[in-house]
Order: structure tokens, then C-alpha cells, then sequence
């Protein structure tokens, strides 16, 4: 296999030619542009200095939305959702949630993927409707959230972390019924885990997951905000 350097053309390779890790390409940049063609081909940036290395894995961590959504809840995370305790908002503290997984501690990972390049982008990309939030609330404490990005009916989930119990795990679930909700087709978590697999993401060969892909990006849904006019108000969130 080869590993592709980038020109500074924003073009990718066939990520059907990753290597058996997952790299496909190294060099290129970061920019809005170059980042949602990435996506929209099955293909993410993971590095945590330079030089940029891009990525289309096999298997793939998908969470199927349609003809019905795959999403597993237990019985204990039902009646988390049901009691209220953990609120949850969408939009309302992107840079917050953003800021939280860059910091958040890893098993296996000294620093931090989320660049200050890298973040700056997905900002930018907020900015333009195509980068979302899902906040996991206890009273004015953020506890937890997950952001990522949406491209037609595909939605890339990026990072997520929690401070609280089950904080991340109302976030996903509550994103996921929202997208579900919307006729969005499908989550793509980037690489299965045990962790995704108990929430109902399955492990997709490559080749099945870019054929649903590629139909899904093809939607005609226009980017914009998910701020709720009731949420549009100034969050003050505290994660001590």
C-alpha cells in the first residue's frame, strides 16, 4: 500500500487504498474546506503534531438511523433520560464542549488530536452551520456533550466527554433520536469500540459503509444552527 502526500490541491486519494492501519494520506491542511471534503469521503485528520495524517479505517463505527434507528438504550440510561436530571441543549456551548474533549485525559493517548489549527476549523465550521453540539446539563453545570459535524444526512461525531455519570451516553442518545428524528441516515463514530457497540454502533466493512455514505452526503439539507430560540441565551457553564 501506498501513503499519499497531499498535495495543496484540496484532493484525496481513493480511501479505498488506506493502508491495513487506516492511513491514507500525510500532509495537506486543515482548512474548512479541505476538512469537509475529507468527511464527505470517509476520510478524518488524527495526529496529535505534525505532519497531518489522514485516515479511513476498516471496519468503521456506524450507528445506522434508518429504515429505524439502531440506537440501544438500557433500561438504566431510559430512566436517566425520563427523570430529567441531566438537561440537555443543543448548540448552546459548542467552543465549551470543544474546548472539554480536547482537554479530557485518554487511556493511550499523551495528548491531544484536537489541534489549535484543528479547533480553530471546527469553530469555523459552527460558525457556518455544518459543526453541532449536543450539551448534557446538571442545573448550570455542563457534565458532558458531544460534538461533530453534518454533511447532508451523515453526521460525523467527532469527540464527546462526561463528568458526570452517563453525561456523555444522554448526549449521544439524545442526539441520536434528534438526527433520527430529522431523516438523518446515519452517526459515524469513526472506529467501533466495545463502548459504542453496548449503544447499538455496529462495525461496517469500508466498502459498505462509503456505498451509504456517499447517498447519505448527497442530501439536500442546508447547513444551519440547532440553537432552539429558547436557548438562545448566554450559557455560563462550569465543569468544577
Amino acid at each position: 500500500m501506498t501513503v499519499y502526500r497531499l498535495p495543496r490541491a484540496h484532493v484525496f486519494p481513493d480511501p479505498a487504498e488506506a493502508e491495513a492501519s487506516g492511513l491514507l494520506a500525510v500532509g495537506g491542511d486543515v482548512s474548512p474546506e479541505r476538512l469537509l471534503l475529507a468527511y464527505a469521503n470517509g476520510i478524518f485528520p488524527w495526529y496529535e503534531e505534525p505532519p497531518i495524517l489522514w485516515f479511513s479505517p476498516d471496519p468503521r463505527g456506524v450507528l445506522p438511523l434508518r429504515p429505524k434507528s439502531a440506537l440501544h438504550v438500557s433500561q438504566r440510561l431510559e430512566r436517566t433520560l425520563r427523570q430529567g436530571l441531566i438537561r440537555v441543549s443543543f448548540d448552546t456551548a459548542f467552543d465549551d464542549v470543544l474546548k472539554q474533549c480536547a482537554t479530557v485525559s485518554r487511556d493511550g493517548q499523551r495528548g491531544t488530536w484536537i489541534t489549535r489549527d484543528l479547533a480553530d476549523t471546527y469553530r469555523a465550521l459552527h460558525a457556518r452551520g455544518f459543526a453541532h453540539s449536543c450539551e448534557a446539563w446538571h442545573g448550570a453545570r455542563l457534565v458532558g456533550g458531544v460534538f461533530g459535524i453534518a454533511i447532508g444526512d451523515a453526521f460525523f461525531a467527532d469527540s464527546m466527554f462526561h463528568g458526570a455519570r452517563d453525561a456523555s451516553k444522554v448526549a449521544l442518545a439524545s442526539l441520536a433520536r434528534r438526527l433520527a428524528a430529522e431523516g438523518f441516515a446515519l452517526i459515524d463514530c469513526q472506529l467501533p469500540t466495545a463502548h459504542l457497540a453496548s449503544l447499538g454502533f455496529e462495525a461496517w466493512p469500508r466498502a459498505k459503509y462509503l456505498r451509504a455514505l456517499a447517498k447519505a452526503v448527497r442530501g439536500t439539507r442546508e447547513p444551519a444552527s440547532w440553537l432552539e430560540p429558547e436557548d438562545a441565551r448566554t450559557h455560563e457553564p462550569t465543569t468544577r
